[in-house]
C-alpha cells in the first residue's frame, strides 16, 4: 500500500466522530491492507513503529520535527515554529507548507516509510539529531501534504485519530471475520501479549485458530487484572464465599517483573517499559527470583531510609523519570511487594488457581529487602477482615485487596474476582474515582490568569469505547496546579469535540482524552446533564420513571492527586463500575 493511500484513510479517521464510522473505516482500511504489512499499519495508527511496550522510540521532540519540517521546505525554522505556536498542531503546520511546494514522488509505500522511521529510531552516537532530522525531511519532500500532516505526527505518539485498542479490534474482527461482534474471540490473545500488531498479522496470515494459541511470552507484558469495589467486609463475604485471600493494598505503582536468564525486564500498567528507571528492582530481581524465567506481578513504593517508612504515591512518581536516575535511586529508593506469579520456567501460571500461585511464588522468591513478598492471608471470618483493612489503613496504605482463593489471573478483566476495600470518612464515598480530563472552561476572576478555572471530566464507557461526562471540578487544585492545567494540555486541545467523546456540555476548550485525574466525590447522584449511563447500562435502585434519559454525577467533586503518569485514559473507572458504586451507596 503506498502510504499516500493510508495517510487518506487517516484524514477520514481523524474526521469521524461516529466510533460505528470508525470501526467501518478501519474494516476497510484493514481489507486492503496486504499481510506483511499489516502490522506495521496497525502501530501506525497506534503513533508508534512497534508495540507500546517495546523500547523502541523515533527520538524526535517537537523542535526537532520543526527542524526538519524547516529543511524539507525551505523554510526557517524559527517560522516553523511560530506557526505551529498559532496553529498548535505541527501536522497542520507540515500539510501546509508542504502545499506550497509540492512533492516530486507520492509513490512510497507504507513498508518504505516505516524502514526510514525505524532507521531514525535506531541512530544513535554522534551527530544523531542531525541524522535524523536528515532522515525526515528528506522523507517529508516524497510525500503529499495530507501524508506530511499525518507523518510528523508519528514521532510525538500524536495521531489524533480517535481510536483505541478495543475499535482497532473491532476492525479487525468486522474486515477478516465478518462481524465486529467478533472481537471477543481476540481480547484474550491481546490481553495475555499486548501486541495489537501481532494479533492483526497473525490473524491476517494464519487465522483465528492461530490467534487463540496466542499467550503469555517473557518479555511482553500481560495487562493487569484490576479491582471491582464493595463497600465493606460484610459485603465481601456475601459476594466471595467462606474463604477469601486478603493482601494489604499498597499506594504506590504496578510493576510487572519479566526475568530471562540475568535479563530483566519491567512494564507500568499501561504497558509502558520502566526497566532503565528502577536500576535496584533490576538488581533485587536478578538476586531473589530463584527461576530460570518468571513473570511477577508487584506493587513498587518509595521508601524513605531514614525514618523507614513507605512514603505516598505522591513522593513515589517521583522516580518515573528519564534522567538523574541513579541519584534519585539513592534518596527515593523502591521496594516492590510481590503478590502474585503468572509464569515460571517456561510455564503459564495465569490458568492456575491463586492458591496454588501463591504457593509456587513463596518457593521461587528469596529472601531479600528489594522484592518483599506479600503472599495474603486467608480468612473466614468477616470480623478478621476487618481488622485487616483497619490495620492497613493505620500503616498509611490504602486498605486492603480481597481475592477468591481459587481464581485464576484474567489479564485485563475486571470482576468480583478482586475487589478492593478502601479508607473513607463520613459523607464521602468508600473509593476515590479516576476521572479523564475532557475540556476545561476559562477562568474567572483571580483564575482568569491562569486560563483554567473548571475541568470537565469523564469516565471510560469499556462497551462503547468512548468517553462520557460525569462531572465539572472548580476544587482541589493548587494556584500552580491550576496554571499547569494549560502546559498540561497544550499538544492535546481540539478545536472541535474528539471522537470517542459523548458530551452534551461543551467546555470552553476541548481536550483529547488523554490524562486521568483521581477524585473524590461526596455521592453519586443521578443528571439529565451528564452522559455517563445515559441511554445505556440501567441500574438497579433508580426509582427515576425515564431513568435512561438521567446520566450519573458526582457532587462536590474534588481533584485528589494527577495520574497520567500512570494510567492510561482507558484505565478510568469504567460506566459500569460507576453504576455500582452508585447502587452501593445506600448499602453502606
Amino acid at each position: 500500500m503506498k502510504f499516500s493511500d493510508l495517510a487518506t484513510f487517516f484524514e477520514k479517521l481523524e474526521k469521524t466522530a461516529s466510533r460505528l464510522s470508525l470501526i467501518d473505516i478501519l474494516s476497510d482500511l484493514f481489507k486492503q491492507t496486504d499481510k506483511e504489512e499489516i502490522d506495521k499499519i496497525i502501530y501506525l495508527l497506534q503513533g508508534r513503529i512497534a508495540p507500546f511496550f517495546a523500547p523502541v522510540e523515533i527520538g524526535m521532540a517537537d523542535k526537532t520535527i520543526a527542524d526538519a519540517i524547516a529543511r524539507a521546505f525551505d523554510e526557517t525554522r524559527e517560522d516553523v515554529l511560530k506557526q505551529y505556536s498559532k496553529m498548535g498542531d505541527i501536522g497542520l503546520v507540515a500539510q501546509q507548507l508542504s502545499n506550497k511546494q509540492q512533492a516530486t514522488s507520492n509513490k512510497i509505500s507504507v513498508e518504505g516509510v516505516f524502514e526510514i522511521l525505524r532507521k531514525i529510531a535506531d541512530t544513535k552516537g554522534a551527530g544523531t539529531v542531525e541524522k535524523r532530522i536528515v532522515f525526515l525531511s528528506d522523507l517529508l519532500r516524497k510525500v503529499d501534504p495530507v501524508s506530511a500532516k499525518h507523518l510528523v505526527r508519528v514521532p510525538l505518539g500524536k495521531t489524533r485519530l480517535g481510536i483505541g485498542d478495543p475499535t482497532v479490534l473491532d476492525g479487525l474482527a468486522l474486515a477478516i471475520l465478518g462481524d465486529r461482534s467478533k472481537r471477543k474471540l481476540l481480547e484474550k490473545a491481546y490481553n495475555e501479549t499486548s501486541d495489537l500488531g501481532l494479533i492483526g498479522a497473525t490473524l491476517l496470515k494464519e487465522g483465528l485458530e492461530k490467534v487463540q494459541k496466542l499467550t503469555v511470552t517473557v518479555g511482553r507484558p500481560i495487562r493487569s487484572e484490576l479491582c471491582e469495589r464493595l463497600p465493606n467486609p460484610l459485603k465481601v463475604f456475601e459476594k466471595m464465599g467462606d474463604e477469601i485471600h486478603a493482601t494489604p493494598k499498597y499506594d504506590g505503582f504496578r510493576v510487572q517483573i519479566h526475568k530471562n536468564g540475568e535479563d530483566i525486564t519491567m512494564f507500568s500498567r499501561n504497558l509502558e517499559n520502566m526497566s532503565h528507571m528502577f536500576p535496584e528492582l533490576i538488581e533485587g530481581a536478578r538476586k531473589q527470583i530463584k527461576a530460570k524465567t518468571a513473570i511477577l506481578d508487584t506493587e513498587a513504593l518509595a521508601y524513605q531510609p531514614d525514618s523507614e517508612e513507605f512514603l505516598p504515591f505522591q513522593e513515589t512518581t517521583k522516580r518515573r523519570r528519564k534522567h538523574d536516575i541513579d541519584e534519585v535511586a539513592k534518596t527515593l529508593p523502591l521496594k516492590a511487594f510481590v503478590f502474585d506469579i503468572l509464569y515460571v520456567d517456561g510455564k503459564s501460571l495465569i490458568d492456575t488457581p491463586l492458591h496454588e500461585r501463591v504457593k509456587i511464588l513463596e518457593k521461587i522468591l528469596h529472601k531479600g529487602d528489594i522484592l518483599l513478598p506479600a503472599p495474603g492471608q486467608i480468612l473466614t471470618d468477616p470480623k478478621d477482615l476487618q481488622i485487616m483493612l483497619d490495620d492497613s489503613i493505620s500503616k498509611g496504605l490504602e486498605g486492603v485487596v480481597v481475592k477468591r482463593i481459587d481464581s485464576l489471573y484474567e489479564a485485563g478483566g475486571r470482576n468480583f474476582n478482586w475487589v478492593k476495600l478502601k479508607r473513607h470518612s463520613a459523607g464521602e464515598l468508600h473509593d476515590t474515582i479516576d476521572c479523564v480530563i475532557l475540556g476545561y472552561i476559562w477562568g474567572k476572576g483571580k483564575r482568569t490568569a491562569f486560563g483554567a478555572g473548571a475541568l470537565l471530566v469523564g469516565v471510560y464507557d469499556s462497551e462503547k469505547d468512548e468517553f462520557v461526562t460525569v462531572s465539572k471540578i472548580g476544587t482541589g487544585l493548587t494556584d500552580d496546579e491550576w496554571r499547569s492545567i494549560k502546559l498540561k494540555t497544550k499538544n492535546l486541545v481540539r478545536t472541535t469535540k474528539p471522537a470517542r467523546t459523548n458530551s452534551l456540555i461543551a467546555p470552553s476548550v476541548w481536550v483529547e482524552p488523554s490524562i486521568v485525574i483521581e477524585v473524590l466525590a461526596d455521592e453519586i447522584t443521578r443528571s439529565p446533564l451528564h452522559t455517563a449511563g445515559k441511554n445505556g447500562i440501567k441500574d438497579q435502585r433508580s426509582k427515576i420513571k425515564d431513568q435512561n434519559e438521567q446520566g450519573y454525577a458526582l457532587r462536590f467533586p474534588r481533584l485528589v492527586n494527577f495520574r497520567d503518569k500512570d494510567k492510561k485514559a482507558e484505565d478510568a473507572t469504567t460506566v459500569e463500575e460507576l453504576i455500582k458504586m452508585f447502587e452501593q451507596q445506600g448499602k453502606q
